[in-house]
């Protein structure tokens, strides 16, 4: 069975520490810190000094990170496999409905957009990957809530700002963990001009790599309405195929 490794636990929390401090660090600070003896902490701080992941100051001698980690994380985000499976699910959606298909994310109070494939019909919904969409305002910000525990899931929506999108926006609480629970025992969501007026969307949801995940399509509300079974299947076969059900 694999054993944690003390001092790779304890190089990933020098950068907890300066990330909660937000201000440059003496050895006799982080040591305190992160209540290890000086001589220890004085050994990481070095090896992460000379690997170029800390700069340390030429007056104070204090420490604090370079832009090294984030550039890192920036590499490893643009190959995420996340993407790419996300990219596939919208294109196997949109290629049976022809409909604007997205995928979203939980992402603290909202759903962060990370796929698109825009319709090519002439009446469509777009919307931009980065694009970060309301929880109660949308399909997909119900299906993903759906897979949070419901305390946290009311404590979620308590934190996000409720305001009214349209006129069909519902910003009730209650009401709206209504509509989770009830999306939840049928296996999909919905928001009717909730979030843009004249569009009905479409979402269902699981879980990607632990992560609170759904894909969802959008068009004008008439042309959903009449397709609203076949696009549902769709959505389920993909989203089967690749996730587990919420």
């Amino acid at each position: 069975m694999p054993t944690m490794i003390p001092a790779a636990g304890r190089a990933m929390a020098v950068f907890e520490v300066f990330a909660r401090e937000k201000r440059e660090l003496s050895n006799s600070d982080m040591a305190r810190l992160l209540s290890l003896p000086e001589s220890s902490t004085s050994d990481l701080l070095h090896t992460l000094h000379a690997l170029g992941y800390l700069v340390r100051t030429t007056r104070t001698r204090r420490f604090y990170p370079t832009g090294r980690l984030a550039e890192i994380a920036r590499q490893i985000a643009e190959n995420d496999p996340l993407t790419t499976l996300a990219q596939e699910a919208v294109e196997q959606v949109s290629a049976r409905t022809n409909e604007s298909v997205f995928f979203g994310v939980l992402d603290a109070t909202a759903v962060k957009i990370v796929a698109v494939q825009a319709s090519r019909l002439p009446l469509r919904y777009i919307i931009e990957v980065g694009y970060r969409a309301a929880l109660h305002a949308s399909a997909l910000g119900k299906g993903l809530l759906s897979l949070l525990p419901p305390d946290e899931a009311r404590d979620t929506l308590a934190r996000s700002k409720l305001r009214p999108v349209t006129a069909h926006t519902v910003v009730d609480i209650d009401t709206l963990m209504a509509q989770i629970d009830q999306g939840r025992k049928r296996g999909w969501y919905e928001a009717q001009e909730e979030g843009s007026e004249g569009v009905h969307g479409l979402a269902v949801a699981g879980w990607l790599g632990g992560r609170p995940a759904g894909i969802s399509l959008a068009g004008p509300a008439e042309r959903m309405k009449k397709n609203h079974e076949e696009y549902l299947a769709a959505l389920v076969e993909v989203r089967d195929a690749l996730m587990a059900e919420g």
